[in-house]
């Protein structure tokens, strides 16, 4: 976090506002509080400057609703004036407990639910004279499908340019599948933040009897695709690495995939130690298990 110095030198972009979506409400009032703390405990040790007006609030949230018709279309609507406020919107596109009706039944939101929800949001913004629209994006709408290797759609740049278009000015997200996908809006602020020092730091306060050396802790990437990471942790801890390796029949194709024949492990023994997994996807599904 900035200094309180630094902060009173920088003059704020606009008023600022947030709208966590139906999907993070929980994490936005979190972001909301701690923002609240910090601008009232930084402005009681400064004097009030004109530039700073409105800049402590008891909240930052934005009250807005998003109805839905029978046919399970919807629309976004805002109840509170934005213009001229810098909005940060938070979207968590994988949950999978907000649902709608639809034709009377009952319909969980898939990702591309959140994801339009979101839009519509944006638009909804822009329409009502919002000074710059930021999206944060914990983890990454359709980040797995961030390359091309067949006839496959670029599902993840396609969104990225799409939110650009719309007007959206900087998309925040954390441990991207492949941040080479910020190439996509090149005009765009994209910050992709790596976790690894939140992820270590929490797991050391965790599991207290963790020993972490070469005997008695190993990191293990499930497949090919988390040994950048698993090297990182692995160099970082001083201790050594595993993978597996999966070996797939490539003359046959089912359900759109090569059918994996066999997992092989590649690595010293196991034997005795815990052993930190980490696969490419997100940092929450990084795991310990014990082999001992």
């Amino acid at each position: 976090m900035m200094s309180n110095r630094k902060i009173t030198e920088t003059i704020p972009v606009a008023p600022l506002k947030i709208i966590p979506m139906e999907n993070c409400l929980a994490l936005g009032a979190k972001i909301d509080q701690c923002i609240v703390e910090a601008r009232r405990a930084m402005l009681e040790s400064h004097e009030a400057l004109p530039a700073f007006l409105g800049y402590d609030n008891s909240t930052y949230l934005v009250s807005y609703d998003i109805p839905r018709f029978g046919t399970g279309e919807a629309k976004a609507v805002i109840n509170e004036t934005i213009r001229g406020c810098d909005l940060f919107l938070v979207a968590d596109v994988t949950n999978y407990s907000n649902h709608y009706m639809m034709f009377g039944e009952d319909s969980i939101k898939s990702p591309d639910d959140h994801f339009q929800d979101l839009k519509r949001v944006i638009a909804a913004a822009k329409i009502s004279k919002v000074k710059r629209v930021n999206v944060i994006l914990p983890f990454l709408y359709e980040g797995r499908q961030h390359h091309r290797d067949k006839l496959e759609s670029l599902d993840c740049a396609l969104a990225l340019q799409e939110l650009s278009e719309m007007g959206v000015e900087n998309i925040i997200t954390f441990d991207a599948h492949d941040p080479r996908i910020q190439n996509s809006i090149p005009i765009r602020g994209f910050d992709n933040f790596y976790t690894s020092l939140q992820f270590i730091r929490e797991l050391l306060f965790i599991e207290k009897d963790l020993i972490i050396d070469k005997d008695h802790l190993m990191v293990i990437s499930p497949d090919e695709g988390g040994m950048t990471r698993a090297v990182y942790y692995a160099n970082v801890l001083g201790v050594e690495m595993g993978m597996f390796y999966k070996r797939r029949d490539y003359s046959t194709i089912i359900d759109g995939r090569n059918p994996i024949i066999a997992h092989e492990f590649l690595g010293s023994s196991l034997e005795g130690k815990d052993v930190f997994i980490v696969d490419d996807i997100i940092s929450s599904g990084d795991s310990i298990i014990d082999v001992a």
